[in-house]
C-alpha cells in the first residue's frame, strides 16, 4: 500500500492506496499494462482555516497543517490495517505557498504566505519594470508575479527579526509545502524539495533542474536556506518511526496539477488536463523540451521520473472553485455547493450577466494581480440564480481564455480536456466548459487525480510498479458540445467585454 497526503488550499487529506502490481514495462504505461492497479481504501481530512489579515493577504499555518497531516496519516494507517501494510509515503500539495522555519526547533517562524497571496505585487512590479522579466522567464519559464515564492520567501526573511541573518548561519529554512512536511516527517533530517514544486519559485533553472545563483541574488534569498532538488520519484527520506511505527520512506512528491497530470496519465507530449479546485490549472504537455510562450503562459515542469524529464504549458486560473465557496459564504444565495446546478439551470440563459472572479487578481493571460472581482450586466431582473449561474459560467469562459492561448503558442488543438477536481461533480458547468471550449471534457472515475499522481509516482520509485500510469478500466464520464456557433461568439463576446471591464475598473 501507498499513504498518500493531499495537502490543499481548503483541507488536508490523506488516502491509502492498494496497489495491485500489473506486469509489463513501459516507461510511461500503456493498455498492456505496467501501471498497476490503484484503489483507495480509507480516507482522512481535515478543513483547513484561511488567514486573511489584509486585502489581498492569504496566509496558513503551517503548525496546523502539520497537526493535520500527522492527524490524517494516522487515521488511514489505521484504518488501513496498520503500518506494516505500508511500503511508501507520496506527497502533492499546494504550490507555490512558502514557509519559514527554525532548524533547530522546527517550528514555523511566521504564518505561511500562500500561493494566492498577492502583498509583494509591488516587488514583481518593481522587477518588471527595471527589465527583469525576460531573464527570469527564459530561466525559469515564469513571468514575475507575486503568485510565485520567491517574492514571498523575501518578505517572510524580512517580516521576522534576524531571520535574513539566521539564513545566512543555516539557523532558518525555506521551503514550498512539500519541502516543509519532509522536514517535520523525517524529523529535520531531510530539507528537500521535489523539481516540480522547485519550478514554481522563479529561482530553479528549468533545464538544468538545478537552483540558479543570479536569480537568488535577485529576489535576494539566500540558496543556502532553500532545499535541495530532487526528482519527483527519488527517495526523499524516511519518515521518523516515532509517527506511525515504522520509518516508512517517502519515495514520491509533486506539486499538486503535476501530481495531477500523473494521475490521469496525461504523460505524452499533446495531452492535457485542468483541475478545478479552488482555483483552477490548465497543464499541457510539450514534451522532453521546454516551450517559450508568447501569450503568458507559464512555462512549468510536468514531471521528473526514471530518468525522464517532460515539460508543459500551464496557464492558472486564481478563482474557480473559490467563487462558489463565496456564493456559499459571501453572498449566501445558496447553503451548500451543490445547489448551485440545480439553481442555474432555473434560467434559460445568463441574462447578460457576466462575473469575472477577480477576488485575488487575474491570472492567464491577463495576469492582472491588481483586479477584483467584477460583475456586470444587471438589470431590474437580475436575482441570486443570476449570480450562481454568472459564477458557473466564468468556469468555461476562463478556460476558453486559456486554451486559445495555448493554441497561439503553437501547442496542437485539443479534442478532449482530461478534468478532475469538486467543480467537476457540476454537470451544467461541465457541459458549458465543453460547448464554450469546443472540446470534449472527459472526467474520470475516480476523482482524487492529485493524490492518485503522488500514489503513483511513490509506487513507481520504491518498486511496487513499472510505469507511472496505465489505462483505467473503468469508462469515464463525457460532454460533448452542442452548442451552435453562433450563441458561443455572442456569449464570449460578452464575457471579454467583462473582462476588460475588470481591468479598467483596477487601473
Amino acid at each position: 500500500m501507498i499513504l498518500a497526503i493531499d495537502q490543499g488550499t481548503t483541507s488536508t487529506r490523506a488516502i491509502a492506496f492498494e496497489v495491485t502490481p500489473q506486469v509489463g514495462r513501459s516507461p510511461v504505461g500503456d493498455k498492456n499494462g505496467g501501471g498497476g492497479a490503484f484503489s483507495a481504501v480509507a480516507v482522512s481530512q481535515i478543513e483547513l482555516a484561511q488567514h486573511f489579515p489584509q486585502s489581498g493577504w492569504v496566509e496558513h499555518d503551517a503548525a496546523e497543517i502539520w497537526r493535520a497531516t500527522l492527524q490524517t496519516c494516522r487515521e488511514v494507517v489505521r484504518k488501513a490495517g496498520g503500518v506494516g501494510r505500508f511500503a511508501a509515503v507520496g506527497i502533492t500539495n499546494q504550490r507555490e505557498t512558502s514557509v519559514i522555519w527554525d532548524a533547530a526547533t522546527g517550528e514555523p517562524l511566521h504564518r505561511a504566505v500562500v500561493w494566492q497571496d498577492r502583498r509583494t505585487a509591488d516587488v514583481t512590479a518593481r522587477l518588471a519594470a527595471a527589465g527583469h522579466e525576460p531573464e527570469v522567464q527564459a530561466a525559469t519559464g515564469l513571468i514575475l508575479d507575486p503568485y510565485f515564492s520567491a517574492s514571498k520567501y523575501a518578505w517572510l526573511l524580512d517580516a521576522v527579526p534576524g531571520a535574513r541573518e539566521r539564513a545566512a548561519r543555516g539557523e532558518v529554512k525555506l521551503g514550498t509545502i512539500d519541502a516543509w512536511l519532509i522536514w517535520k516527517l523525517t524529523g529535520g533530517q531531510s530539507h528537500v524539495t521535489d523539481a516540480t514544486n522547485a519550478s514554481r519559485t522563479s529561482l530553479m533553472d528549468l533545464k538544468t533542474l538545478q537552483w540558479r545563483a543570479d536569480l537568488c541574488d535577485l529576489f535576494s534569498v539566500p540558496m543556502q536556506a532553500l532545499p535541495e532538488i530532487r526528482g519527483c520519484a527519488d527517495h526523499l527520506g524516511d519518515c521518523d518511526a516515532s509517527l506511525f511505527g515504522r520509518a516508512l520512506p517517502i519515495h514520491g512528491a509533486a506539486g499538486d496539477q503535476q501530481a495531477a497530470l500523473v494521475g490521469h496519465g496525461a504523460l505524452k507530449a499533446g495531452d492535457a488536463k485542468i483541475t478545478y479546485g479552488t482555483g483552477a490549472f490548465l497543464v499541457a504537455n510539450v514534451g522532453d523540451q521546454p516551450v517559450a510562450s508568447t501569450s503568458r503562459l507559464l512555462g512549468t515542469l510536468g514531471y521528473a521520473a526514471d530518468g525522464q524529464v517532460a515539460y508543459g504549458l500551464e496557464g492558472s486560473i486564481f478563482s474557480a472553485g473559490s467563487a462558489i465557496q463565496w456564493l456559499r459564504d459571501g453572498l449566501k444565495v445558496i447553503s451548500d455547493s451543490r445547489q448551485s446546478e440545480a439553481m442555474a439551470q432555473t434560467l434559460k440563459d445568463n441574462g447578460g450577466v457576466y462575473l469575472v472572479p477577480g477576488f485575488t487578481g487575474l491570472g492567464a493571460p491577463w495576469w492582472k494581480p491588481e483586479a477584483r472581482g467584477t460583475v456586470i450586466g444587471l438589470t431590474r431582473d437580475s436575482g441570486p440564480a443570476h449570480f450562481v449561474r454568472a459564477a458557473l459560467e466564468s468556469l468555461a469562459y476562463q478556460t476558453r481564455d486559456l486554451l486559445d492561448a495555448l493554441a497561439k503558442d503553437g501547442a496542437p488543438a485539443l479534442t478532449r480536456l482530461k478534468v478532475d477536481g469538486g467543480v467537476t461533480a457540476n454537470a451544467f458547468a461541465m457541459q458549458f466548459v465543453a460547448d464554450i471550449c469546443e472540446v470534449e471534457v472527459e472526467r474520470p472515475a475516480f476523482q482524487e487525480m492529485t493524490a492518485m499522481g503522488a500514489a503513483r509516482l511513490a509506487a513507481f520509485g520504491v518498486g511496487l510498479t513499472e510505469a507511472l500510469w496505465t489505462a483505467p478500466a473503468e469508462a469515464p464520464a463525457v460532454w460533448r458540445p452542442r452548442m451552435g456557433e453562433a450563441e458561443r461568439a455572442r456569449l464570449l463576446k460578452g464575457w471579454r467585454g467583462a473582462v476588460k471591464a475588470a481591468i479598467i475598473a483596477a487601473e
